[in-house]
């Protein structure tokens, strides 16, 4: 089986996810070719075995740099997009030429994505035109969902979609997958490190995180990963504020970098399954997180984490000031969320449930 994976964002938890599924899935035996957006991540597939192209999809309606994928899409059994220019540009071209089509919806658009298990969040100075266009545009995403079928990676979101006019029949809930790396935590940091890791828009509340260090009641430095357009506000707040905050903007090496934190914390506003929570995990690193989107579904409350509500940065700073003081709680969640990702999460029988739907697909 020949299966083209065409993935047209540079950077965030689509491409973690690639650059494990990818490799995963050919280890399996199925002939895998990885379309992506720059030369850096291609050679970071074919350094992992797995064919690459390059290709920009600039926006949706790049159908020129679409078309030019005819060739390798004619030759492909199944075709298996991975973001939302994809699904537009690449999934009916895929279905035209003869390739069955799979397509992971990875999350709703930053406008809507509130809306999947939380309090709902809308950009400010977001237009009404804007919420009717992209509430136009999943309209559309429902109607392409008929084409093939649509991976889910939380129940959440096959809830919220579900219950938005996707075809039940279409939809497969199928998580992110992680190779465990570490089961046992680390040494104690002093002072105390806490991790995010996220694109620094909004909808991230890397802001809420920021406020509730600087209500710790103990000295601490936090360490973030990524980058974005809110990062020289995000910088500014946390100077005012007397956080010790170091921005280390885009890096290929998070997993490496979680050995030496001591508490990781995802204060999103509106989010799916997020792959840094479980990079975390499988780093043995205890969660802090919001209850919000698929997160439950990943954070145990009380077992592997702490579940805070949204925007509450009060409580998100009384649990990192527990867990800061209590190393025994703080191993006993790494290691119950290490257990979990091993369990449920664990990239191989991720791969092979993922195989098992190519095969459905292509019967």
């Amino acid at each position: 089986m020949r299966v083209v994976y065409v993935a047209s964002f540079p950077q965030a938890g689509t491409v973690t996810h690639l650059r494990t599924l990818a490799p995963t899935v050919a280890a399996l035996g199925v002939d895998v070719h990885v379309v992506c957006a720059t030369e850096r991540l291609a050679s970071e597939h074919r350094k992992a075995g797995v064919d690459a192209t390059v290709l920009e999809l600039r926006n949706k309606f790049d159908v020129v740099h679409a078309a030019r994928l005819r060739s390798l899409l004619s030759r492909a059994d199944l075709v298996h997009t991975h973001d939302r220019r994809a699904g537009l540009l690449v999934r009916p071209l895929a279905r035209v030429l003869g390739a069955q089509v799979v397509d992971t919806y990875h999350g709703l658009p930053e406008e809507l994505a509130g809306d999947v298990g939380g309090p709902g969040f809308v950009p400010e100075g977001t237009s009404r035109r804007r919420l009717a266009a992209v509430r136009t545009y999943r309209t559309l995403e429902a109607t392409l969902a008929r084409l093939g079928v649509v991976v889910v990676p939380s129940y959440a979101l096959a809830d919220f979609l579900r219950e938005n006019g996707f075809p039940r029949q279409r939809l497969r809930v199928i998580p992110y997958g992680i190779d465990v790396r570490r089961t046992e935590p680390g040494p104690a940091h002093e002072p105390f490190v806490v991790a995010t890791s996220a694109y620094l828009i909004p909808r991230k509340g890397v802001d809420t995180l920021i406020k509730a260090c600087s209500r710790a009641s103990r000295p601490l430095t936090v360490e973030i990963f990524g980058d974005g357009p809110l990062r020289p506000q995000l910088e500014r707040q946390a100077k005012e504020l007397g956080v010790r905050a170091c921005f280390r903007g885009n890096v290929t090496d998070v997993r490496d970098r979680l050995d030496e934190v001591d508490l990781f914390v995802l204060p999103t506003r509106g989010d799916n399954l997020p792959v840094a929570i479980l990079e975390a995990m499988a780093s043995a690193v205890p969660v802090v997180a919001t209850r919000v989107g698929g997160i439950p579904e990943l954070v145990v409350d009380g077992e592997t984490g702490v579940l805070v509500d949204v925007g509450d940065s009060d409580a998100m700073a009384a649990a990192i000031d527990a867990l800061a003081a209590d190393k025994e709680r703080r191993d006993s969640f790494g290691r119950a969320g290490a257990r979990r990702a091993s369990s449920l999460f664990e990239a191989g029988a991720v791969a092979r449930r993922i195989v098992g739907l190519y095969e459905e697909v292509c019967a």
